[in-house]
């Protein structure tokens, strides 16, 4: 199958701790091209790095775009640029990867749907790793074997510290994470992602109730989220978000889905372990190797490239997980029970 030469765009964290490993993996099917970059100077470091010749590092992104020896872009970019950029390689006639979420609100989600439904030669994947987990697929597959019976409910809990990596090297510490020029700051950077593990596993939302605690600090509007969810199969749930916290208490509650005959618990996802227990008495536990989403959702987009898969993460399919963000938020403000899917 032919080898995708790769366009980036954007050269930051994203780029170098999550996608660059995973190409490096791949790269009897990826060969990086060229590299864009709105500081050109990180670009030509990384360039130098892997042996790029500096011809083909850019500060402009569009100059790149006017080259005719790259097959994909990779946009990696700050959340307020996702469609923004995403259009600019759709008009240039490329095939692309964005990074999550398509959009910083849904107005401009809308638009990016409208592009990918005018742009149906192209394939396009939106980044969303949380659906590429192994440990995700695996829960999805045993909800959907009914390994626990019928699922009653769940509770989901994402408990993080955001603040405390603020002054550190890591994605806390960016500036547009800290002060984003976008609504739902952190809920939408971060949570999308649980949220889109729960679409994958559940199906499609109905609607969701929402309360949040404000804060007057930038990077999230609320200082913790708790969300109620029904959805379409009748699975009910709770969804919690606590971007400021500590838990210090072991095991960390995580993911619990309770069943007619059992339950599966994700404690902790970095653990990679997925504990089952049946109301009979028997147990059971499943391994998986953490942080593979990002390796096989690029392995997803080379096989759609070259005819032998569908892309599993299409806008359509991200569309309903920024959709789920804003509804949870609008119930939050509204204080009503918000439609999601309808």
């Amino acid at each position: 199958m032919k080898k995708i030469r790769l366009g980036v765009i954007g050269t930051g964290l994203a780029w170098e701790r999550l996608h660059y490993p995973a190409l490096e993996e791949l790269k009897d099917k990826y060969e990086i091209a060229a590299l864009a970059n709105r500081t050109k100077a990180d670009a030509e470091n990384f360039a130098s790095r892997i042996g790029l010749a500096p011809e083909n590092v850019y500060d402009d992104y569009k100059k790149m775009l006017e080259r005719n020896d790259i097959d994909a872009v990779d946009i990696l970019v700050p959340i307020e640029l996702n469609y923004i950029v995403s259009a600019d390689v759709a008009q240039a006639g490329f095939h692309f990867i964005c990074e999550k979420p398509m959009a910083p609100d849904m107005e401009q989600a809308d638009k990016f749907l409208q592009l990918a439904r005018s742009k149906s030669d192209l394939k396009i994947m939106i980044a969303e790793n949380y659906r590429y987990d192994e440990e995700n697929n695996l829960i999805k597959k045993m909800v959907e074997e009914k390994r626990i019976g019928d699922v009653i409910y769940f509770i989901k809990n994402n408990v993080t510290c955001f603040p405390c990596g603020m002054d550190k090297d890591t994605y806390a510490g960016t500036e547009w994470r800290q002060h984003p020029g976008f609504p739902g700051g952190a809920f939408l950077d971060a949570a999308l992602h649980d949220i889109a593990a729960m679409r994958h596993i559940f199906g499609d939302i109905e609607c969701v109730q929402a309360f949040g605690k404000p804060q007057t600090q930038d990077f999230n509007p609320y200082i913790s989220i708790c969300s109620n969810i029904l959805f379409k199969s009748g699975v009910i749930g709770q969804f919690n978000y606590y971007p400021s916290g500590i838990e210090s208490v072991k095991p960390p509650v995580g993911f619990r889905i309770f069943g007619t005959n059992g339950e599966i618990v994700l404690e902790d996802k970095t653990k990679g372990v997925i504990a089952v227990g049946y109301n009979d008495g028997r147990t059971e536990t499943i391994s998986f190797t953490p942080e593979r989403g990002y390796y096989n959702e690029l392995l997803n987009f080379y096989n759609a490239f070259n005819g032998t898969e569908n892309i599993i993460v299409t806008p359509e399919v991200e569309y309903g997980d920024v959709r789920t963000v804003f509804c949870i938020l609008d119930s939050i403000s509204s204080r009503r029970i918000t439609g999601v899917d309808n």
